[in-house]
């Protein structure tokens, strides 16, 4: 027997046609999502679970990394600030009491404009913002194929419980973090094995509801495995999820059985566990210019700025050539846009995924109007969105 079949060709309805198509429903997504649609762009945003956020709510990975410089400046503003105070708005945490209106620079210095939230609230916030902006949200829906024309997305190709579809766009944002629609429009992109296993959850019993940070040794730059990780896991292949994700539930259950032990009169049960992979870094689109920490330059095609998380200090311009690859109507978004080694360490985090959100979702929503513009003026919507992009505007 052949080791292959051959499907029959047919007809793919276009269901829909919209200026903006958003592919992941993660921070990303909802950034450029809304960003296109307050811009006037009809928009809709495909998600294959049923929750929006991602890692950042499904994955339980609830750390709103710091927007500020740790120097008592705010970096990463626009949507990046408003999706940080949506996530606080049920009242389970508070916006640091320096950072609130009247606080100190040196107040500031001390405490960087960073907190933690709860996963549940935040899904539910997320859908009513998307909504409430006028995008159209399908849940359920798979990136299967893209039909090309002139070098641009014509459509995107969904599997869903209607079948087979096509959606029709004048421009696409892939915000799935693992660059699935740049792969699949022919962009080049590069993908990493070095995943190693994560899960943090959250137990309940008599010492009440607390959460667990699991994970394995990991190299923030994705270059190699550390010392003592059996293997890394790729995201990009069926066999490899599944294998991560298997890990990772082992780790919890591991754990859970040693905390029981430790503590023999304590009840400990799961609360909640990630329903969503762990991944740091899979695949990234390989774009017009690839970014590096260790670049501190100020860009010209600059479209936001973002801090460094793990330490004070450094600021880092982002390019919209960073955001971009071949296509001319294909943008970027989130852990998969064109950054290498500690660039991309700095980039797949929920601030640098609300701000290249937003800057991909503007200029997604430019193309509505015809290709033929610049990055002057996606700046200037930018800045009229209170978005940072010159590192002179620091401290305003």
């Amino acid at each position: 027997m052949q080791n292959f079949i051959i499907e029959p060709s047919k007809q793919i309805e276009i269901r829909e046609k919209y200026d903006v198509v958003v592919v992941g429903g993660g921070i990303a997504g909802v950034a450029a999502a809304v960003a296109a649609a307050r811009n006037g762009a009809q928009t809709c945003l495909l998600e294959k679970e049923y929750a929006l956020g991602g890692l950042a709510t499904l994955g339980l990975v609830t750390a709103y990394l710091p927007l500020c410089d740790g120097m008592g400046n705010i970096v990463s503003s626009g949507l990046a600030e408003e999706l940080l105070l949506l996530s606080v708005r049920d009242g389970s945490a508070k916006v640091p009491k320096c950072w609130r209106t009247g606080g100190s620079v040196e107040e500031r210095k001390k405490q960087r404009y960073f907190l933690e939230y709860n996963a549940a609230s935040y899904m539910l916030e997320l859908e009513n913002f998307v909504k409430a902006a006028g995008v159209k949200l399908f849940y359920d829906c798979r990136l299967v194929g893209v039909h090309m024309q002139n070098n641009s997305v014509a459509a995107v190709i969904t599997e869903s419980k209607s079948g087979r579809e096509a959606i029709a766009c004048h421009a696409a944002v892939d915000a799935g973090g693992d660059a699935d629609l740049c792969f699949l429009a022919g962009e080049n992109t590069v993908s990493l094995n070095t995943n190693s296993a994560s899960g943090w959850y959250y137990t309940n019993g008599s010492e009440g509801v607390r959460l667990h940070k699991l994970y394995k040794p990991f190299d923030p730059c994705g270059r190699t495995l550390p010392p003592g990780t059996q293997r890394g896991y790729r995201g990009d292949s069926l066999n490899e999820v599944n294998a991560h994700i298997a890990e990772s539930r082992q780790m919890i259950r591991e754990h859970l059985k040693k905390i029981c032990e430790e503590k023999p009169d304590s009840v400990f049960f799961p609360f909640m566990i990630p329903t969503f992979p762990g991944f740091r870094m899979t695949r990234r689109l390989k774009g017009q210019l690839c970014i590096d920490a260790e670049d501190r330059r100020e860009y010209p095609d600059s479209i936001g700025l973002i801090a460094n998380w793990r330490k004070p200090g450094p600021v880092y311009s982002i390019p919209l050539r960073a955001l971009r690859g071949k296509c001319r109507n294909l943008f970027a978004a989130g852990r998969c846009i064109s950054a290498q080694k500690n660039g991309w360490d700095m980039t797949r985090v929920i601030p640098a995924c609300s701000v290249t959100g937003e800057a991909a979702g503007t200029a997604a929503s430019m193309c509505r109007h015809g290709l033929d513009w610049n990055y002057q003026d996606l700046q200037n919507f930018l800045m009229k969105q209170q978005v940072k992009i010159n590192f002179s505007q620091i401290g305003d």
